[in-house]
């Protein structure tokens, strides 16, 4: 059985998408509303408030990264703005309290 190539990044890369909180730039791509991947860089770790103030949890994956609240919320309103593509055709969800806060990022 032959490998399939994973094109996924070459029809859609990742793009550039700041922090609103600390200013960091990762790389980021949304497949769908609910589905985002990130990919930090060296100086993206360091800088970031969140990252650097988790503790480790208990269990064998404890000291994953669960992930940046703040990056989360500015990766949501860079997609609700248009500045980063959103692969799936669904519509945003409705959710108004989000849509609101996307608006004043």
């Amino acid at each position: 059985m032959a490998v399939r190539p994973d094109v996924r990044l070459e029809t859609a890369p990742m793009q550039p998408v700041s922090c609103t909180s600390c200013g960091v730039t990762v790389q980021a791509r949304k497949s769908s509303w609910d589905q985002t991947t990130i990919q930090w860089n060296d100086q993206a770790v360091a800088a970031c408030v969140e990252r650097r103030a988790s503790k480790p949890r208990p269990g064998p994956n404890g000291a994953t990264f669960v992930g940046c609240f703040a990056l989360r919320d500015s990766v949501r309103a860079a997609a609700v703005r248009g500045d980063l593509d959103v692969l799936s055709d669904e519509p945003l969800p409705s959710n108004p309290a989000a849509l609101t806060e996307a608006s004043n990022a």
